[in-house]
């Protein structure tokens, strides 16, 4: 693993550090590269009569058009002006603000907006790029923060460069670092970075013509041909058409999404960054991560491939958002290894002597492999498949919750990040005295939920993980993960990373 391999040099700052709390503005080009469909719009308009015309071979112009082009020439120059004025005043009301311990962003110039967040409740920071800002060298930066349903600031476009500095200075003050009195408006150098893992193309395409997507359209292809010779009627292949469709734009967008995946380590924390024509670099500071689900659908077994979705306050839920789901996405496709490294990234502290063990029987183990605690026999007329799978484990520092024997999961939630917990019991649980236990945490695409758990286990683990969860938060006495260091300690993380993790030591012993 690349993991001990020297990082980049630290990049200095592209310009000089404006005073803290400046008001300063975006890009001048920013309107233009978000407003890019809106003139294209208008040219469409007022120039596809003679765009026509040339396709169809006609004269451009002919006596009764003749006429009309000075107007619609003057009429296209007045929209465009103010279309150009529009953005220019978009351009000159847009500022932001990094002082006192928030990022304000103030936009409009007819309906004053101002949106602020609380550097200590950064949840991530994400620096996009579409195609078009990339062409001209712009970023667009994204801060998300607790309890926002959407990105709570969104600064569109600053040069690349100087997004990386900005993205450098909040997440050092977020962190908790205090700049010397030497330089108190200095700007905080760029935190060193280690590869730790990255996804080949080839995995990646793999793992779509694998997934549960290509499975579906097969079994409908196959009962279209079924159905077609049983009735000798030939319609039914017109069902598979947007099937089809369907599922090629789901392949271009997982793929667009997940291709270059990479993932780093620093002490800003976990840097994932991946794109094919829109490229994002994600930064998930230490412990913003609210739970973590390891998936591994029955086709991909075969290669010994998973995937890692994760809950982050402020993402909200993944469903059909191709962008959500890419940002909730910690891992698209990997192995074993791959696994594991993110794991120690997730919790690198796993609060067992033998974490190796514990994850793999988590991931791939059935019955008591690893301390976990199963539904007990009589529980198998309810899941005559799962039984044996559905359980449940407990560190030092997390829950752990497997099920599924076709469909492999395993959900992690670290203690301090439960924010309740409750019992659900159906006619038939209560008949055979099971119940399912929930963990509730920030909404995403991980729901950490135990299945049919023995009823006097469940009341056992709901005290227990209530206990747990508390004494975690007493511990966890700042949001700002670095404040709590020495002084001198401040700037040892940003040089020196640890090559291992408890949990590689622990794989590495297994």
């Amino acid at each position: 693993m690349p993991a001990s391999q020297p990082g980049p040099p630290v990049s200095p700052p592209a310009s000089p550090e404006a005073p803290d709390g400046e008001w300063l503005r975006v890009h001048p080009a920013s309107p233009f590269v978000r407003g890019w469909v809106a003139l294209a719009a208008i040219g469409y308009f007022f120039g596809r009569d003679i765009f026509e015309r040339m396709l169809q071979g006609r004269p451009v112009l002919e006596n009764g058009f003749a006429g009309r082009v000075p107007w619609l020439i003057a009429g296209g120059a007045i929209v465009l002006l103010i279309a150009v004025l529009g953005f220019i005043l978009t351009w000159y009301f847009t500022k932001y603000q990094v002082s006192e311990g928030y990022v304000r962003v103030n936009t409009g110039f007819v309906f004053r907006q101002q949106r602020q967040a609380r550097l200590d409740r950064v949840q991530a920071i994400d620096i996009v790029q579409p195609l078009l800002a990339r062409i001209f060298g712009l970023a667009e930066l994204k801060f998300e923060v607790a309890d926002a349903g959407e990105s709570a600031v969104r600064l569109a476009y600053l040069r690349m460069d100087d997004a990386r500095q900005l993205r450098a200075t909040i997440l050092a003050r977020a962190a908790g670092v205090v700049q010397s009195s030497g330089r108190p408006e200095g700007a905080a150098p760029e935190a060193p970075e280690y590869a730790v893992l990255s996804v080949p193309p080839s995995r990646l395409f793999g793992s779509l013509l694998l997934s549960e997507q290509s499975f579906l359209v097969v079994l409908g292809g196959i009962a279209s041909v079924v159905l077609s010779a049983v009735t000798e009627n030939r319609s039914f292949y017109f069902y598979l058409i947007p099937a089809v469709l369907g599922l090629a734009a789901s392949y271009w967008q997982s793929f667009n999404k997940g291709y270059n995946f990479t993932a780093a380590i620093s002490p800003d924390g976990i840097r994932l960054r991946y794109g094919l024509l829109d490229t994002q670099a994600q930064t998930l500071p230490p412990g913003r991560i609210q739970a973590l689900k390891v998936v591994q659908p029955p086709l991909w077994r075969i290669f010994g491939w998973y995937r890692i979705q994760v809950n982050v306050a402020g993402y909200g839920a993944a469903g059909n958002n191709g962008e959500a789901a890419s940002r909730t996405t910690l891992l698209p496709v990997g192995k074993l290894p791959d696994v594991m490294t993110m794991l120690s990234l997730v919790l690198p502290d796993p609060g067992t002597r033998e974490p190796g063990k514990v994850f793999a029987a988590g991931l791939a183990g059935l019955d008591s492999d690893g301390g976990f605690v199963t539904t007990p026999r009589r529980g198998r007329l309810l899941a005559p498949l799962g039984w044996r799978r559905n359980g449940f484990a407990a560190t030092d520092t997390a829950l752990l919750i497997r099920s599924g024997r076709w469909w492999r999961q395993l959900v992690m939630v670290p203690h301090q990040r439960t924010q309740s917990i409750a019992l659900h019991q159906g006619p038939l649980a209560r008949r055979f005295r099971l119940v399912d236990l929930v963990l509730h945490t920030t909404a995403g695409p991980v729901q950490p939920r135990l299945i049919q758990a023995d009823l006097d286990e469940a009341r056992a683990l709901f005290d227990e993980q209530s206990a747990r969860a508390r004494l975690a938060r007493k511990r966890q006495t700042s949001e700002q993960w670095l404040a709590q260091l020495d002084p001198g300690q401040v700037e040892r993380p940003r040089e020196t990373i640890p090559t291992t993790t408890p949990v590689q030591e622990g794989q590495q012993d297994g």
